[in-house]
C-alpha cells in the first residue's frame, strides 16, 4: 500500500501565480498510488510546485532541516489551504531533495570554512597548523552535521559524486522520497546509477518515489506512472509517447534535423 494515494488542489482560482500554472490548474484527484510517479513537462509548468506542496503538507525533511522551517517554498505555502492529500499508510521516514538545496548546503559549509579561517588567522605561525585545522573543523557546525549524517566530508567529492552520495545515504526502507529534477548535477552515467539505486530500493516493497524530471533516463524507471503536464492538461502517458522521449530520440537519431535551422 502506498503512503500517498492521490492529491488535489481544490480551488477555482486561476490567478494570480501560482494558481495560473498548468500543474496547479489541472491537479484534480491525481493518482500517485504506484511505487514511482514521475511528473514531466516544460520549464514553468509547475512540476516543482507540486513536489514542494506535497513536501510541505507532510513536513518532510530536507538537507539542513525541515521544510516547515525553510524560508522558501512561497508557492507551496500559498497553496497549502487548498492542497488535499489522500493518505495510504503512515511513515515517519522520507526526504525531499532539490538540486538548489544541495548547492546551498555545500556552499554553507565552504562559507563557514572561510569565516572560521579568517577568525583564526591571528593564530597562524603561533599555533601548529594541524591544531588550527582541528579547531576549524570543530567550529564548523555545518561540517559537523555533514559528517554526522553522511559519514564523510562531501567537499572531498566532485559535485555529482557528492550529490549521489547524499541520495544513497538518505534513501532507505519504509519511506516516501520526493526528488525534484535530480538529474541537474548528474552525468548520464550517474543518472543510470540513481536509476539503479531506485530500482534496488523498490525491491523491499516499502518505498514510494515522486519525481519531477526532464531526464529520459530517469523517466525509464520500470513501472513508473508518467504524467506529462502542458497548457492542455496533465495526462498519464506511456514512456515513448512523451514529448521528452520523442524530441530526445529524434535528435539523437538525426541531429541535423534540428541543427540545420540554426
Amino acid at each position: 500500500m502506498p503512503f500517498i494515494k492521490s492529491f488535489s488542489i481544490d480551488t477555482e482560482k486561476k490567478n494570480p501565480f501560482p494558481f495560473n500554472v498548468p500543474a496547479v490548474l489541472f491537479a484534480k484527484e491525481i493518482a500517485v498510488s504506484k511505487s514511482v510517479t514521475i511528473f514531466i513537462g516544460d520549464n514553468g509548468c509547475g512540476k516543482s510546485t507540486l513536489l514542494e506542496s506535497i513536501a510541505l503538507s507532510l513536513n518532510i525533511p530536507l538537507i539542513g532541516g525541515f521544510i516547515s522551517n525553510h524560508k522558501g517554498f512561497e508557492a507551496a505555502r500559498i497553496l497549502k489551504p487548498y492542497f488535499k492529500i489522500k493518505s495510504g499508510r503512515d511513515t515517519s521516514r522520507g526526504f525531499f531533495f532539490r538540486a538548489e538545496d544541495f548547492s546551498d548546503f555545500i556552499n554553507s559549509v565552504e562559507n563557514e570554512d572561510r569565516k572560521i579561517a579568517n577568525d583564526l588567522r591571528d593564530l597562524k605561525g603561533v599555533v601548529d597548523d594541524s591544531i588550527i585545522a582541528k579547531m576549524s573543523d570543530s567550529m564548523n557546525y555545518n561540517l559537523y552535521q555533514m559528517r554526522k549524517q553522511y559519514g564523510e566530508n562531501m567537499q572531498a567529492f566532485s559535485h555529482g559524486e557528492a550529490y549521489l552520495k547524499i541520495l544513497e545515504t538518505r534513501i532507505g526502507d519504509k519511506g516516501i522520497y520526493l526528488l525534484d529534477e535530480p538529474e541537474a548535477a548528474l552525468s548520464p552515467l550517474k543518472q543510470l546509477s540513481l536509476l539503479f539505486l531506485i530500482i534496488e530500493t523498490l525491491k523491499n516493497g516499502n518505498t514510494q518515489f515522486i519525481i519531477s524530471t526532464h531526464s529520459p533516463i530517469l523517466m525509464g524507471i520500470p513501472g513508473a506512472t508518467l504524467y506529462e503536464i502542458s497548457e492542455d492538461g496533465m495526462q498519464n502517458m506511456n514512456y515513448n509517447e512523451t514529448e521528452h522521449y520523442r524530441i530526445t530520440k529524434t535528435f539523437l537519431n538525426n541531429p541535423e534535423t534540428y541543427l540545420r535551422h540554426l
